[in-house]
């Protein structure tokens, strides 16, 4: 078992361990880096042998595979600012302006550029040149563009409708909804367009593409994974004293409040449980959980990845979008993972992957080296060296319509017992900021419980 070096603890009262923090992904690492930078000590306890949770990576036959194509915008300001104080930000190749390369089977690729014009007329000119939506779908997707600034995310009235159902009730036909609106929803909230809660959608749209200029601006990782999160964050949080425990169980948390690890109690003043809502359901004391407890109708939606190794170099893009494929996102990994002798590794990444997730390697290989083929006319004369696929079975929570009612806070009812968690009511989707906005959310939280402690 890995494990950390132990730093002393400053105890409320009694010796214990301040706080403990359960699961290592970016809410509980974000919650542990905030509370240090109060000076309060932290137990970060992790499952896995590494931090970063969602987020890692892994090596296979010499490369090094993130098990996800993770992206963040410029509007992602927690997110940004958690990379700098684990000193990574320079490690994330972020966009001069937005620019996305979308590519289509038989035609030229099109593209979505910003303009130097002030917010919201910058996407404008991209809409208006959009080639895959006829001139009449693009003057409906500019009124449906206005209608949706005018939304307010946080009416909950929002929550109970789709996105397509709204879109559709304002002249969006539903290739417009797949080749405009899936671009972004999709990938967002890992929702088909029809599927997705028009709140939360409402939000990335008017967040990333009718907020600032440049808000949409997208920052790709230029080191795997491991290097960008979870191995810094480790070392962030040692070196300011906090202990990190690996491969270690929790088995059960108590209203005292208290942690079972491993069969032995450790006590603290304050834990927040950073784990997935099925693990946080199962581990709390029913007296800390909500009644009714709903968090159940979160469930999970799947998303794929489908990583092709060619022989030579096929596409000149960091990354690119695809319509009327099944293909969605691709990805130019070569660099990051390390692969040299001349070839291109490519990831292809697929939100909303239910009818994918169970597919056989085998099948999928069939499918979307063909499919490479057709939207990127150099892969049609370079071999295939190799096919692998990563599945993240519980990737999100299911951002459907209703699903906003079912977020709880970051509160239990057990006063020192937090949440945090992207599956929380963030405001955000299930995304790598709402993870840390959760986190940042639980640590104000908890600072605030241990000086109602203090003062009695």
């Amino acid at each position: 078992m890995a494990e950390g070096r132990r730093g002393g603890a400053r105890a409320v009262g009694g010796g214990a361990v301040s706080v403990v923090i359960v699961g290592g992904g970016l809410a509980g690492i974000s919650a542990a880096i905030a509370l240090q930078e109060s000076d309060v000590q932290v137990t970060l306890v992790e499952a896995r042998p590494w931090l970063g949770g969602a987020t890692h990576s892994f090596h296979r036959d010499g490369l090094s595979v993130d098990n996800g194509q993770h992206v963040s915008l410029r509007c992602c300001t927690a997110y940004q600012g958690l990379l700098r104080r684990l000193r990574t930000d320079r490690f994330v190749d972020v966009q001069d302006r937005f620019d996305v390369t979308v590519l289509r089977p038989g035609a030229a690729p099109a593209r979505l550029r910003r303009a130097p014009l002030p917010s919201p007329l910058h996407l404008l000119p991209a809409l208006a040149r959009y080639a895959p939506l006829s001139m009449g779908d693009r003057l409906r997707a500019a009124r449906a563009s206005a209608a949706l600034r005018r939304l307010d995310p946080r009416d909950a009235a929002l929550d109970e409708i789709s996105a397509g159902t709204w879109l559709a009730g304002r002249g969006q036909r539903p290739w417009a909804r797949e080749a405009l609106w899936g671009l972004f929803i999709t990938a967002a909230l890992n929702a088909e367009v029809d599927d997705a809660a028009l709140g939360l959608s409402a939000m990335v749209c008017r967040r990333a593409l009718f907020g600032r200029a440049d808000a949409a601006d997208i920052g790709v990782p230029a080191v795997p994974l491991a290097e960008l999160h979870g191995g810094p964050a480790l070392r962030r949080i040692e070196e300011a004293g906090g202990t990190v425990r690996l491969k270690a169980k929790v088995e059960a948390v108590t209203t005292d409040p208290k942690v079972v690890v491993d069969g032995t109690p450790m006590a603290a003043d304050a834990v927040v449980m950073a784990v997935p809502h099925e693990a946080a359901a199962r581990l709390l004391p029913a007296e800390a959980l909500p009644d009714p407890l709903r968090w159940h109708e979160l469930d999970a939606s799947p998303i794929v990845n489908v990583h092709v190794v060619f022989d030579r170099p096929v596409m000149d893009l960091p990354f690119a979008a695809a319509v009327g494929s099944p293909v969605q996102w691709v990805f130019d990994r070569t660099a990051v993972s390390g692969l040299d002798g001349g070839g291109q590794y490519l990831a292809v990444s697929l939100s909303a992957a239910d009818r994918w997730i169970d597919v056989p390697t085998a099948d999928l290989r069939a499918r979307f080296v063909p499919e490479l083929r057709r939207l990127l006319p150099a892969a049609r004369r370079a071999g295939v060296r190799d096919v692998f696929v990563t599945r993240e079975r519980r990737a999100t929570f299911r951002q459907r319509p209703g699903s906003g009612a079912a977020r709880p806070g970051a509160a239990t009812r057990a006063p020192g017992l937090f949440l945090a968690g992207a599956w929380t009511d963030t405001g955000w989707p299930d995304t790598m900021e709402g993870a840390v906005r959760s986190g940042l959310t639980a640590a104000r939280l908890v600072r605030r419980h241990l000086e109602g402690v203090r003062d009695r």
